[in-house]
């Protein structure tokens, strides 16, 4: 079993549910966050300098999957998400040492589904 984290930009948050679903994964949590990568956040010119604003908007998908479909999620993702441009986010892939289903009490791979 895996946790699969990814932070996209919210512009492609759409076309990556849509792909997930094309690949039958329909189980995922969706949070808006924000934060900065390599390229620290905004930057914009004033009054003919170089500012460096905080952080920026992006969205986060959190995917527990068994073996079988990670991959398969890991395409999807890449595939709805990549614009070619700086900011377009990162996967991380996490060993997910247990998953219990609160309603049945079901552990494991049954829980995941």
């Amino acid at each position: 079993m895996k946790l699969i984290t990814a932070i996209i930009q919210p512009h492609k948050l759409e076309d990556v549910l849509q792909e997930l679903d094309k690949n039958e994964i329909h189980l995922r949590t969706v949070s808006d966050v924000i934060g900065c990568g390599r390229q620290k956040g905004r930057t914009e010119v004033y009054r003919g300098r170089k500012e460096t604003g905080g952080c920026l908007k992006k969205v986060r998908l959190e995917i527990a999957v068994n073996e079988d479909f990670v991959q398969p999620t890991i395409k999807a993702i890449m595939a709805a998400a990549k614009t070619g441009n700086i900011g377009d986010g990162k996967i991380f892939i996490t060993d997910l040492v247990e998953c219990i289903r609160i309603r049945t009490g079901e552990k494991g791979q049954e829980a995941i589904g």
